[in-house]
């Protein structure tokens, strides 16, 4: 059995691509969470809005140069600053603080994972499957020097909030001369 990787937006949205038996990927793409067949009836959609768009999100869905190489899926984060650090925030519900490797490389940090999906179900008693489950990696070139001994990771509540002090290098220092 070969695992088939993942297209770009199966690991953007977590969602799995489902083809028809005759593998059309061009039939109109309807909303599953409306609750009333009259709610259907309200939605108003131009149909030259559905031809012109529905070939174009077919014919990339699948699309592979868009993939990261290893196969992983991106992690989607927050950047921002403070007076003293830059923040980092991701949302990693369902994954255990044993299973991140965060990492910095001179200006660049690593984020790396597994959201492991811990049930036996197979692939047809699925209704839907949005949620995305394996390996993730978000590697983030860091805006300004940061002192990498004092960095803080921590993850509450599905967030992990990575705080990185900025270097101070604004600041002189003064350096005193030794003679011999």
């Amino acid at each position: 059995m070969t695992k088939e990787k993942k297209s770009f937006m199966e690991k953007l949205i977590g969602s799995k691509r489902i083809n028809t038996e005759d593998g059309d990927l061009s039939a109109p793409i309807r909303p599953m969470n409306i609750s009333t067949e009259d709610e259907m009836d309200d939605i108003s959609i131009p149909s030259s809005h559905l031809e012109s768009n529905s070939d174009n999100f077919a014919s990339n869905w699948g699309a592979s140069e868009t993939q990261d190489e290893s196969g992983d899926g991106q992690l989607t984060i927050d950047v921002f600053q403070t007076e003293e650090d830059i923040v980092i925030k991701s949302t990693i519900a369902g994954v255990n603080p044993e299973d991140l490797d965060v990492s910095i490389n001179n200006d660049m940090i690593t984020i790396k994972g597994e959201r492991k999906f811990e049930e036996n179900v197979s692939e047809e008693n699925f209704y839907y499957q949005e949620c995305y489950w394996g390996s993730f990696s978000r590697s983030v070139v860091l805006p300004v020097d940061v002192i990498a001994e004092k960095i803080e990771a921590s993850l509450k509540n599905g967030i992990l909030t990575i705080k990185l002090p900025k270097a101070d290098t604004n600041r002189t220092k003064k350096i005193k001369v030794r003679g011999f």
